[in-house]
């Protein structure tokens, strides 16, 4: 299994980005990751195997949205009014197998695999 994220880069404050997770074969919650410099790996959110339900860390709620496309092949985090603190290395994730359509894990251990990272700089 291999997710593939991109779309990260330089920005100023203020603006939009939107990361890309490819994702093949998986029909599985999709979840973000973050890792700031000398900061522990954290989430911003998760979309529901179904896609119908979604949480987002406090930190990011009403600013970043996920989403997939119709094919599921494909994640996104859309990212709004970014500051510098939203720098970090940003990785997509699979989530474990799970019955609930609607489950939406928060902790890393319930992710199975995960991507392999893009890097996201906010400059003030």
């Amino acid at each position: 299994v291999q997710l593939q994220a991109s779309g990260g880069g330089l920005v100023q404050a203020g603006d939009s980005l939107r990361l890309s997770c490819t994702v093949v074969g998986l029909d599985r919650a999709m979840g973000w990751f973050r890792q700031a410099p000398g900061k522990e790996r954290e989430f911003v959110a998760v979309l529901s195997r179904g896609g119908g339900r979604t949480s987002y860390s406090d930190s990011v709620k009403g600013r970043f949205t996920i989403f997939r496309d119709n094919n599921k092949s494909t994640v996104y985090l859309q990212m709004n009014s970014l500051t510098p603190e939203d720098t970090a290395v940003y990785y997509c994730a699979a989530a474990i197998a799970h019955p609930r359509t609607f489950w939406t894990p928060v902790e890393e251990i319930s992710y199975a695999y995960w991507g392999q990272g893009t890097q996201v700089t906010v400059s003030s």
